[in-house]
């Protein structure tokens, strides 16, 4: 994705940890940022990343994530999968590429995602 995207990784995982996993994770240096727990927001009890720390457009933004705490601030530029756990069979991240490159064609990615995605307000109404 990333000819197409601005690849940040923003983890709740300690960069002590999650550094050397995105090093063999990201062999063809497509990643552009990394942002670890120090960068997540502590809000009841769940880290939750704020895109509007990247400083950008939030309109152009997307994350992708498995729990929906995490993305309880930004979430209708959320798209929810589920969690991986050692399945060599799993595809729901490649299944989301012809989506994800139509979503290039848009100005305004939280519209479309909002449309098409129902999620959770993690007391944030």
């Amino acid at each position: 994705m990333g000819q197409y995207y601005e690849i940040v990784v923003f983890t709740a995982s300690l960069s002590m940890y999650a550094d050397p996993v995105l090093d063999l994770l990201d062999k063809y240096n497509v990643v552009h940022h990394r942002l670890f727990r120090e960068s997540c927001n502590l809000f009841n009890g769940n880290y939750v990343k704020d895109l509007s720390r990247l400083g950008r457009n939030i309109a152009d933004s997307i994350i992708i994530d498995n729990s929906p705490a995490s993305y309880a601030f930004h979430n209708n530029n959320a798209i929810g999968i589920s969690t991986w756990l050692n399945d060599p069979m799993d595809t729901e991240l490649r299944d989301l590429i012809p989506f994800l490159i139509d979503l290039t064609e848009v100005d305004d990615v939280a519209a479309v995602l909002s449309l098409t995605h129902n999620h959770a307000s993690f007391g944030m109404e």
